[in-house]
C-alpha cells in the first residue's frame, strides 16, 4: 500500500491544476445577493464571440467527458495495482509454506527408499539364513550317505564272505554225506554238486506252513505264530531332524509323505509334498530322490482332479489318500496312472472344522498308515466329539471296523497310529509337548502317557508314522522334519 498512495496524491493535484475555479459574491443593483462561479478554460485565451458559445460548450463536455475517461482509466490502472500488490504480498507469505511442503514430499520419499532398502536387506539376510540351512542339511545328508556306503561296504564284504563260507560248507556236506539220509536227499545227491547256485538257494529255502501265511489277526495289531512283528508300544521319541524349510506363506502348514509300500515306479525314496495353505490346494510336489527333495526340486507337479482340505493325506502303495475340500469324501488318487480309483464318505464324520484337532486348520478327517494297512482318525456327533478310530480297505475304501475312543479330538494337537495302537500329542505348539494318550484297538482301552515330544519350530500342523522307516513325518511352522521313535518289543 506505501506504493499507492503517492499515486492518489499525483492525481489529485492533476485534477485542481486542471480545473481552476472562483467563488464571488456581490449585491446586484437591486441589492441582492448574488453569486458568481469563474472557471477558467483550459484551452481558450479568450471568450468566443455570440455566435460561438454553444459550440464552446460542446467542446467543454467533450473535454469533460475525455478527463471523466482518464478517471476511470486511471481508477482502473490503481485497482490493477492494488491486486497485483495483494498478490505478491500473499506469494511472500505463502512462500515458506510451499517450500517446507516441497522439503517434507522430498523427506517422505527418502523414508520410503529407505524402507524398501531395509526390507532388501531383511529378504537378504532371510535367503543367506535359508541358503545356510540348507548347506547344513545337503552337509547332514552327505555325512549319512557316507555312512550308508561305509555301512554298505561292510554287508557287501560280509555278504562275501558268509557267501564263501557257505559254498565251502555245502561242499563239504556234499562230498561227506551220511549213508543214512534220507531218500529225497539221495536224490538231490545226484544234481551236479558242482552247481552252487544251486546249493545257494537251497540253503535258503524254507517252508512256511499255509495256516500262517492265511492266519490274520482279529484286532489291529499285526502278529503271527512267532510272535516276531517289528511292533511293540512306543516308548521314546528322538530330537527332530529338519531336511527342508518351505519357501513361501502357502509352506507354513502342509503335508509330507513316503510311501511305505512303495510299487513301481516309485522307491522308499520319493517324496511327495503339499502345502495346505489356501482356499484351492490341487498341486502336489513329487520328488524321485532325496536330494530333490532336500534342494527344492520337485521332478513332477501333479494336479489334482478336486481341492484337497488339510493336512490329512498320506501316500500308500502307490495311491494318494485324501480328504476332499469340504467334504467328509476320502479320494484315492493313483499317482502313476493320475486317476481317481475311488471315492467314499466317511459315515457321520465331522468336516471343515466341526472337530478339528486344537491347532484347527480343517483337520477334521486325519489318514494314517501303519504296519497294518490304512486308518482313518475323525469324530462324529454320536460320538460328541470323541475320537473315533476306523480301519479302512486300501482299494474301495469301505470302513472294515471301527473303534470309538473316549479321547477328545479337539483336546489334542495331532494323532497317528503304530502297530494298531492309536497316539496323540498334547500340544503343537509347547516345545516340550508330550505324547499323552494310547488307544489300543487289541484291547480296545487307553491309558495316559508322558513320552516327551518337541516341537522346535512351535506349531506342528501334521504329524504321520511311516512304518517303513520306522520313523514320524511332521510339518513343524514351515519346516519339514523326521523323529526317530523306539519301540517295546511285543
Amino acid at each position: 500500500m506505501p506504493a499507492v498512495q503517492p499515486l492518489l496524491l499525483a492525481c489529485l493535484l492533476w485534477g485542481v491544476g486542471a480545473w481552476t475555479a472562483q467563488l464571488r459574491k456581490a449585491n446586484d443593483q437591486t441589492g441582492r445577493c448574488q453569486y458568481t462561479f469563474s472557471v477558467v478554460s483550459p484551452s481558450e485565451s479568450s471568450c468566443p464571440e455570440q455566435g460561438r458559445t454553444v459550440p464552446a460548450i460542446q467542446d467543454l463536455q467533450r473535454d469533460s467527458s475525455a478527463q471523466r475517461a482518464d478517471l476511470e482509466a486511471t481508477k482502473a490502472r490503481l485497482s490493477s495495482l492494488e491486486g497485483l500488490l495483494q498478490r505478491l504480498t500473499t506469494s511472500q507469505a505463502a512462500g515458506p509454506s510451499e517450500t517446507q511442503q516441497a522439503q517434507q514430499r522430498e523427506l517422505a520419499t527418502l523414508t520410503r527408499q529407505r524402507e524398501q532398502l531395509e526390507a532388501q536387506t531383511r529378504e537378504l539376510e532371510t535367503a543367506n539364513s535359508n541358503l545356510l540351512r540348507e548347506h547344513a542339511v545337503l552337509e547332514e545328508d552327505k555325512r549319512q550317505l557316507r555312512a550308508e556306503n561305509e555301512d554298505l561296504a561292510r554287508r557287501l564284504e560280509s555278504s562275501g564272505q558268509e557267501t564263501e563260507r557257505l559254498r565251502r560248507g555245502q561242499c563239504l556236506q556234499a562230498h561227506s554225506a551220511p549213508q543214512d539220509a534220507s531218500p529225497g536227499a539221495r536224490e538231490v545227491s545226484r544234481w551236479n554238486l558242482e552247481n552252487l547256485d544251486f546249493q545257494e538257494l537251497k540253503s535258503e529255502f524254507s517252508e512256511v506252513p499255509a495256516s500262517q501265511i492265511l492266519k490274520s489277526p482279529t484286532s489291529g495289531r499285526p502278529g503271527n505264530e512267532d510272535g516276531d512283528t517289528g511292533c511293540g508300544d512306543l516308548v521314546w521319541v528322538g530330537e527332530p531332524v529338519t531336511l527342508r524349510t518351505a519357501e513361501s506363506i502357502t509352506g507354513k502348514y502342509g503335508v509330507w509323505m513316503r510311501d511305505p509300500q512303495p510299487v513301481s515306479p516309485y522307491t522308499r525314496n520319493t517324496t511327495w509334498r503339499v502345502d495346505t495353505v489356501g482356499t484351492a490346494v490341487r498341486q502336489v510336489f513329487e520328488y524321485h530322490l532325496v536330494s530333490q527333495f532336500t534342494q527344492g526340486y520337485p521332478s513332477k507337479v501333479h494336479m489334482l482332479p478336486r481341492p484337497l482340505e488339510s493336512t490329512g493325506a498320506v501316500v500308500y502303495a502307490g495311491s494318494l489318500y485324501f480328504q476332499g475340500a469340504e467334504s467328509r469324501t476320502v479320494v484315492r488318487y493313483e499317482l502313476h496312472t493320475e486317476t481317481v480309483k475311488a471315492e467314499r464318505d466317511v459315515p457321520g464324520a465331522g468336516y471343515h472344522g466341526q472337530f478339528p484337532y486344537s491347532w484347527g486348520g480343517y483337520t477334521d478327517i486325519d489318514l494314517a498308515v501303519d504296519e497294518t494297512g490304512l486308518w482313518v482318525i475323525y469324530s462324529t456327533e454320536e460320538a460328541k466329539g470323541a475320537i473315533v478310530l476306523s480301519k479302512l480297505n486300501a482299494e474301495s475304501l469301505e470302513l472294515e471296523q471301527t473303534w470309538e475312543t473316549n479321547i477328545r479330538k479337539q483336546s489334542v494337537a495331532n494323532a497317528f497310529v503304530i502297530c494298531g495302537t492309536l497316539y496323540t500329542i498334547s500340544s503343537y505348539s509347547s516345545p516340550d509337548a508330550t505324547i499323552n494318550f494310547a488307544y489300543d484297538t487289541g484291547t480296545g482301552t487307553s491309558k495316559a502317557l508322558t513320552i516327551p515330544f518337541r516341537n522346535r519350530y512351535k506349531y506342528s500342523s501334521m504329524v504321520d508314522y511311516n512304518p517303513l522307516e520306522k520313523r514320524l513325518f511332521a510339518w513343524d511352522n514351515f519346516n519339514m522334519v523326521t523323529y526317530d521313535v523306539r519301540l517295546s518289543k511285543m
